[in-house]
C-alpha cells in the first residue's frame, strides 16, 4: 500500500481488472482528493465528471415550466394517482452527508434538485458525530503525546506538565462543527440545490409534504433520516450526569470516574477522550469481549495498546439493568446483570455514566403510512438497489431510502455511498453497491480501520462456499514511518482466496490506518486481485 506511509504485504502483487480501468496500476496510490464522510468516485468506478459544474445558472433555466412525465402507478393506498407532472426531478428528506452526497451528485447529473432538513444540515455526522467528536480525539491525541515524557524525551524533546481549558475544548469541537455545516449548506446553494426547511414526510405517490402545510412533487423521492442514540429499557439519561453521545460531544464536564456502556466505535473514541482529560474508565459490555465487531487478532493488540496500559477497567458479559442519574449528592448507580442467567451480578457508583450502545434509525412521523410500508424495528426495508419495500412485499415506485434508516450498514460512508448509487439509477445507469467495500474507521491513538470480512467472516463464508481463504500479515515495527514516529505498535491483514485472488477483507491497527484503509477499499470496489 502506498498513502501517507507504505506497508509491505510479503508474496503478494496487485492487480485491476483491465475492463474496469483500462491498466493494472497499482491500487494503492495516494489519493488526488481528500474525501469527507464518503467514498471517492473512483471506488464505484465512475469516471470523474467534467461536469461538476452543472453550475446554478444552468439549473435555474430549469426551474420555470419544469414537466416529467409519471412513471409509477398508484399503490392503492387511497392517496391516488401520482402526479402527472413534477415540482422536482429529486426529493431527498434529510440533510445529513447522505443526502448531502446524493443532492450533489443529481446536480452534476442535470436533476433539479431539493433538499428538506427539520434540523440543521449535515445531520448526526456534521454536528453530533463525526465532525465534533474529531476535534475532540484531535485534542486527547496531543495531550496524550504532551503527557507521555519518555515518548517526548526519545524525540530529545522536553516539555512541561501539560494542561487544558475544557471549555475551549468544547468550543473547538462546536467551531468545527459550524464551520463543516455552513460549507455544506453553501456547497448546495452554489450548485442551485433548494434547500427546503421543516419536518419532511412521504405523502402520497412521488408527493411530500414539508413544514405546516407546504406541499411538492417530485419524480424520484429519498429518505436519508438517519438515526438517533439508542438508549436501553432501564437507563434513565438526564444529559449531565448520565450522558448519550449527543451529550458528550458538548463536553460540559470531564468527569472524574466515568462508566462507558458498551466498548464499540462510540465506547473506545470516548474513552481515548476521557482517559487523556484525565478520567477514569469503566466499560460495561454485554458479550463476553471487549471491541466486539472488530477482527479478533485487532481486537487483541489494541486492548493491549488501547486499554490496559490506561486507566481503564471493564465488566464483560453484562448489562447495564438500570441506570439512576445522580442526585441529591449521591453518585450515577448502575446495576449489572449476567447477560445470559439475568442474575445479578454487581453495582457501581460512578461520577457520570455514558451510553454508547449504538443508533436507532429515526423513522418515525415520516408519513410511511401513506405508501403502505411497514418498518422493521423502526428501519425501512430496501432492496439492494436501497428501493423501498412495502408491506406486502412490493417495491414502492420511485421511493428509496438511504443511509441508517435502512439499516443496511450505519456508516456516514455507506450513507454518502448509498446516496450516490440511487442516484445514478434514477439518472438511468443501474447500479448497485458492495457494501462489503464500505470502511470503517475508529479513531483512537493509534486507529483503527477495516473493510469487508473478518478473518473468521471470511473463512465461515468459505466453508459454505468451498474455498480456502489466507492472510498476509505486515507489522508496523518494520516501518520506517512508523519508527520515526516511535509509534511502531501495529498490524496490517490481508483476508483473501489464494484460488483466484480475491480480497475479502483489510483490517489495520496503527498510525494513519484511517487512512490507509481508504486504498484497500479501492481495491475492493475495483475487483483488485492479489497475483
Amino acid at each position: 500500500m502506498q498513502s501517507a506511509m507504505a506497508l509491505s504485504f510479503s508474496q503478494t502483487s496487485f492487480t485491476r481488472p483491465n475492463h474496469v480501468l483500462g491498466s493494472t496500476a497499482s491500487v494503492f496510490s495516494t489519493p488526488k482528493s481528500l474525501r469527507f464522510c464518503g467514498l471517492r468516485r473512483e471506488a464505484f468506478g465512475f469516471s470523474p465528471s467534467n461536469q461538476l459544474a452543472l453550475r446554478s445558472d444552468r439549473i435555474r433555466t430549469q426551474s420555470s415550466g419544469f414537466q416529467v412525465s409519471a412513471s409509477a402507478s398508484s399503490n392503492g393506498n387511497g392517496n391516488g394517482a401520482p402526479p402527472k407532472s413534477f415540482d422536482y426531478d429529486l426529493i431527498i428528506i434529510g440533510a445529513g452527508v447522505g443526502g448531502h452526497g446524493a443532492a450533489l451528485h443529481a446536480v452534476e447529473k442535470g436533476l433539479k434538485t431539493a433538499i428538506i432538513e427539520g434540523d440543521v444540515v449535515g445531520g448526526t455526522c456534521v454536528n453530533r458525530g463525526c465532525v465534533p467528536s474529531k476535534a475532540l480525539l484531535a485534542v486527547s491525541g496531543r495531550m496524550r503525546e504532551l503527557q507521555n515524557e519518555h515518548h517526548m524525551k526519545s524525540f530529545g524533546l522536553q516539555v512541561s506538565a501539560a494542561g487544558y481549558d475544557r471549555q475551549g475544548v468544547a468550543d473547538h469541537a462546536n467551531n468545527l462543527a459550524t464551520k463543516i455545516r455552513n460549507n455544506l449548506t453553501n456547497s448546495m446553494k452554489a450548485l442551485g440545490v433548494d434547500i427546503l426547511t421543516g419536518f419532511g414526510s412521504v405523502l402520497g405517490p412521488q408527493k411530500v409534504k414539508y413544514g405546516k402545510d407546504n406541499i411538492i412533487t417530485a419524480k424520484d423521492i429519498i429518505i436519508a433520516t438517519g438515526s438517533v442514540p439508542f438508549v436501553p429499557k432501564g437507563i434513565e439519561v438526564d444529559g449531565k450526569t448520565v450522558i448519550t453521545s449527543d451529550h458528550a460531544l458538548k463536553l460540559e464536564s470531564v468527569p472524574d470516574w466515568i462508566a462507558i456502556v458498551g466498548s464499540g466505535y462510540i465506547g473506545l473514541e470516548f474513552s481515548d477522550v476521557y482517559t487523556a482529560l484525565g478520567s477514569e474508565v469503566t466499560f460495561i459490555e454485554a458479550l463476553d469481549q471487549l471491541m466486539p465487531g472488530f477482527d479478533p487478532e485487532i481486537s487483541k493488540l489494541a486492548q493491549r495498546v488501547l486499554i490496559n496500559p490506561r486507566k481503564i477497567d471493564y465488566h464483560t458479559g453484562v448489562f447495564a439493568s438500570k441506570i439512576t442519574p445522580a442526585k441529591d449528592g449521591k453518585p450515577v448507580l448502575i446495576e449489572l446483570i449476567d447477560a445470559k442467567t439475568k442474575e445479578p451480578k454487581d453495582t457501581l457508583e460512578v461520577d457520570a455514566a455514558l451510553i454508547a450502545t449504538g443508533r436507532a434509525p429515526f423513522t418515525n412521523g415520516l408519513g410511511l403510512e401513506n405508501v403502505n410500508v411497514v418498518t422493521q424495528r423502526g428501519f425501512i426495508p430496501v432492496d439492494e438497489r436501497m428501493r423501498v419495500i412495502d408491506g406486502n412485499g412490493t417495491l414502492v415506485p420511485n421511493l428509496y431510502c438511504i443511509g441508517d434508516a435502512n439499516g443496511k450498514l450505519m456508516l456516514a460512508h455507506a450513507a454518502s455511498a448509498q446516496g450516490i448509487s440511487v442516484v445514478e439509477q434514477v439518472s438511468g445507469r443501474d447500479h448497485v453497491l458492495n457494501h462489503l467495500s464500505i470502511p470503517a474507521a475508529c479513531f483512537t491513538h493509534p486507529e483503527i480501520s477495516m473493510v469487508g470480512l473478518t478473518e473468521p467472516q471470511a473463512k465461515e463464508k468459505g466453508e459454505k462456499e468451498g474455498f480456502k481463504v489466507s492472510v498476509a500479515k505486515t507489522s508496523f515495527k518494520a516501518n520506517t514511518k512508523a519508527l520515526a514516529e516511535n509509534e511502531g505498535e501495529g498490524i496490517a491483514k490481508m483476508i483473501y482466496r489464494p484460488d483466484n485472488g480475491e480480497i475479502l477483507g483489510v483490517h489495520i491497527f496503527g498510525l494513519h490506518a484511517a487512512d490507509l484503509i481508504h486504498e484497500a477499499s479501492n481495491a475492493i470496489a475495483l475487483g483488485t486481485r492479489i497475483q
